[in-house]
């Protein structure tokens, strides 16, 4: 089985069992912390995110897989560049994870196709494919199959691959014994709490998601609360800040898939650029990405905040003017959340002298 998943292209496999019990004190007391946010479907579902078998009756054990997405057509990606583009405010800057192919797509055709293996060997089983799709513990059930640790910023680390890496689980109702788990290596470390820009690692393994940049420019439909938007800067669509400073992301690794290339438009975006996006030309450049998923208001909502932040840090004459007048284009805007952004962003601007 580990040949023919590193023929698909992942990079590592691991097995665990179904019982999650010693986890739900902690999802519980995360719950009623309200750190979920707006995320109203993490509170539905309760417990059963901790009861592999109650989500999918019969399954016995879970095969948990690891993709390591860092796109290869750019080589010369590193945590110094990435960071340096926070300062270049009239620059959009995207989650590297979203410049490729939308990978709920990649990662579930992949894990099917190692099921199909299994079956032609094995014999039909019963299974179920998942990848950010359900009520899953996918970092929990990582860690337990010895796939990394937990990192303090919640993210699965691997010694010899950082955390820039997506997973994916298969549900089987096959008794199958479960790979060594290894020990965590972040020690005194606190790189990652102390770089988050709005303050959402509030502990150790510990994250609210209402102050986190990525639950707030994806998951998050509402206005973004005033007083996280000077901290956001320009980061439009996920915030990579927590991997970037950690020290073992040194050994991130490459993928080996073209569909995680990283594509042009998302490569070095310019904010004007993206503002004179309308709902069809965001359709198009997104079309197979992830980022399409948040739907044109909200990725026009994120632009225009970051806007609003290029226009308050003192930009050339000619950015604020281009700036200005891409946001004045969606001020009759039908959604009202676009609509006060917009006005917000236009705000921002105190033109020297």
């Amino acid at each position: 089985m580990q040949v023919q998943a590193a023929q698909l292209g992942f990079s590592q496999i691991g097995v665990t069992g179904v019982n999650l019990s010693d986890a739900e004190p902690g999802l519980k007391a995360w719950l009623e912390a309200g750190f979920h946010g707006s995320m109203n479907y993490m509170a539905s579902h309760g417990m059963k995110r901790a009861r592999p078998a109650q989500l999918v009756p019969g399954t016995v054990s879970v095969i948990t897989a690891r993709l390591d997405y860092l796109p290869a057509n750019l080589p010369h990606m590193d945590a110094q560049q990435e960071l340096a583009k926070l300062r270049h405010t009239g620059e959009a800057v995207i989650s590297v994870y979203a410049r490729g192919r939308d990978y709920h797509k990649v990662l579930r055709s992949k894990l099917q196709k190692l099921q199909d293996f299994m079956a032609q060997r094995m014999g039909p089983f019963g299974h179920r494919v998942f990848t950010d799709s359900a009520p899953v513990m996918e970092a929990q059930l990582a860690v337990r199959s010895g796939l990394g640790w937990r990192g303090k910023n919640t993210l699965v680390l691997e010694r010899d691959a950082g955390s820039f890496f997506f997973l994916g689980e298969l549900f089987v109702d096959l008794a199958l014994p479960a790979t060594p788990l290894v020990s965590a290596h972040c020690g005194t470390c606190t790189a990652c709490i102390d770089a988050c820009p709005t303050g959402a690692i509030v502990g150790p393994e510990k994250l609210d998601a209402r102050r986190c940049i990525s639950y707030l420019t994806i998951e998050h439909a509402g206005p973004i609360p005033l007083e996280l938007r000077p901290l956001i800067g320009n980061r439009i669509y996920g915030c990579d800040d927590c991997q970037w400073v950690c020290p073992w992301n040194k050994f991130a690794k490459r993928s080996t898939l073209p569909d995680f290339d990283a594509r042009a438009p998302f490569v070095s975006a310019q904010l004007v650029t993206l503002l004179d996006w309308d709902e069809v030309a965001f359709l198009h450049h997104t079309q197979g990405s992830a980022i399409r998923r948040i739907g044109h208001a909200r990725w026009l909502r994120n632009v225009a905040l970051a806007a609003g932040n290029a226009l308050s840090a003192g930009p050339t004459k000619a950015l604020a003017l281009a700036l200005r007048s891409g946001l004045q284009k969606w001020e009759q805007h039908p959604d009202s959340v676009v609509q006060e952004q917009i006005q917000w962003s236009l705000a921002r601007y105190a033109p020297k002298g």
